[in-house]
């Protein structure tokens, strides 16, 4: 049975943590699903367009991936796909509360899939997503915290 895993996110934007953590990943399974949640509820940043291709430049080397958006459960996603593993990133301990409990939820949503956390490289350890937003806005360099296709994206845009 091919090992498939779904990474999930906002990806808005993608960063050099997330990269990180799909680079090695792809190293473990068959494949990798980066599923791109859309949340009606949260004012995106950039369009799922946007992110995709993003996505799409920064992980060109990687064979084994996929970018697909998703508006589901991701339990319900996963399942879709026929993933048994979803991948969740962990930097602080402020974040394995939250994880945990997802991956309570999501396993009694559905119990043949696991969760798998992984933890960032540690130059990776204190990127987000929502920090880069911030910096963006306050007019700060993001070159070292993001991919070149976010920056040229970024660039043209602002």
């Amino acid at each position: 049975m091919k090992k498939i895993a779904i990474y999930p996110g906002s990806f808005d934007p993608i960063t050099n943590g997330h990269v990180d953590l799909i680079k090695r990943a792809s190293k473990l399974f068959d494949e990798i699903i980066i599923g791109i949640s859309q949340n009606s509820k949260k004012k995106a940043f950039l369009s799922i367009n946007d992110r995709i291709d993003t996505i799409n430049t920064a992980l060109k080397d990687i064979n084994n991936i996929r970018i697909l958006s998703f508006d589901t459960l991701l339990v319900d996603f996963a399942s879709l796909k026929n993933a048994q593993v979803i991948l969740r990133g962990l930097r602080a301990i402020s974040d394995f509360e939250y994880e945990y409990q997802l991956s309570g939820i999501n396993k009694h949503l559905n119990p043949n899939i696991e969760t798998l956390f992984m933890t960032p490289t540690e130059q990776y350890a204190n990127i987000s997503s929502s920090l880069i937003k911030e910096i963006i806005a306050l007019g700060g360099d993001i070159s070292v915290f993001v991919p070149a296709s976010v920056k040229t994206l970024l660039k043209h845009r602002l």
